[in-house]
């Protein structure tokens, strides 16, 4: 039986603000509680949660590790009384609720996933926050149908390019925004019919356009602020509009006139402070419906740009910059 340390290198968060803020330090070894498995961790995702509780304006919920980093990828070092699918030794990636930057992470075994057939861990990393947000979002809360027309705002980050693979796939018409025409060109290849650059075009004419006057289906949207009365005005009868985040700001006067007269439904969601038994619910569901596309090839994640765990701050500059593609990925 291998002997696990005491201590580990993990990344804190000294002060809050830029990503300089980020720092690593020793931490004692996190232990996995009864349904818990202790993850020695390979790669861990960077994501926007990320960067907002580097910030301070996301706390963990009450119980979690201060710890950034949501998602990771890595090998089972030890398990809980409770657990009974994985045992030492299992690889796996997994849903977190905080600890992800750091050399070993401590996960409900029931947000555990198996790596997908064909992916390295450091690949693996980049699935369980995305897929988790756009399975529950776009599809559970935002109950898109094949044939339907879906508009996912910031098409180039890793849950825009997560939601339009996924809602290609699943026979939606996907229209997407980006800030730059090489952005808009990448995201078409992925599936989407039109990326809209929208420093230079009104995403609301250009979806209108192209539904002959009807609009989308469906938003998701993460940017909030002034797109909330344009996001209305880009649906169509009948049509839903999912927020995720506020990066533009969660504050805006808005015209309730038309979500009753097309009959809009406005929701949204965040993901951290879920029980474990509906994380579970996600989980299973991307086992049985997505992970048989990861495995085949057909989807999955788009790689940016990989770190060494030591490298967080720099990892959070590339993502703080917004000229990604994808998913960054702290490397352990």
């Amino acid at each position: 039986m291998t002997t696990l340390p005491t201590t580990m290198t993990a990344i804190e968060i000294k002060e809050f603000g830029g990503p300089d803020g980020l720092v690593p330090t020793t931490r004692p070894l996190p232990l996995p509680g009864h349904d818990d498995v202790l993850v020695k961790v390979a790669a861990a995702g960077v994501n926007r949660p990320d960067v907002l509780q580097r910030m301070g304006g996301y706390a963990p919920p009450p119980g979690a590790s201060d710890i950034p980093g949501l998602e990771i990828s890595g090998t089972v070092a030890a398990v809980g009384a409770g657990v009974t699918r994985f045992k030492v030794g299992d690889t796996l990636c997994a849903l977190v609720a905080g600890g992800g930057y750091a050399e070993y992470c401590v996960a409900p075994e029931a947000q555990c996933l198996d790596v997908p057939a064909g992916y390295d861990l450091v690949r693996a990393a980049a699935i369980p926050e995305t897929y988790f947000t756009v399975w529950t979002n776009v599809f559970n809360r935002g109950g898109l149908k094949g044939g339907e027309t879906f508009l996912v705002h910031g098409g180039a980050s890793g849950i825009g390019t997560t939601a339009i693979q996924l809602a290609k796939s699943f026979g939606a018409r996907v229209f997407t925004t980006a800030s730059t025409d090489a952005k808009c060109r990448e995201i078409e290849a992925l599936g989407a019919e039109r990326g809209i650059n929208y420093k230079d075009e009104d995403f609301v004419g250009v979806v209108k356009e192209l539904t002959d006057g009807r609009g989308v289906d469906l938003i998701l949207d993460m940017v909030g602020g002034d797109y909330i009365q344009r996001n209305i005005s880009a649906l169509a009868v009948e049509g839903r509009l999912v927020y995720i985040a506020f990066l533009g700001g969660a504050m805006a006067e808005v015209n309730f006139a038309p979500v009753m007269m097309k009959r809009l439904t406005i929701t949204g969601s965040t993901l951290r402070p879920q029980s474990i038994q509906a994380k579970s619910e996600i989980g299973s569901e991307l086992e049985e419906k997505v992970w048989p596309l990861l495995a085949s090839g057909s989807i999955g994640p788009v790689m940016d740009s990989v770190f060494p765990l030591k490298e967080a701050a720099a990892a959070h500059k590339r993502i703080d910059d917004s000229s990604h593609i994808g998913k960054i990925v702290l490397e352990v």
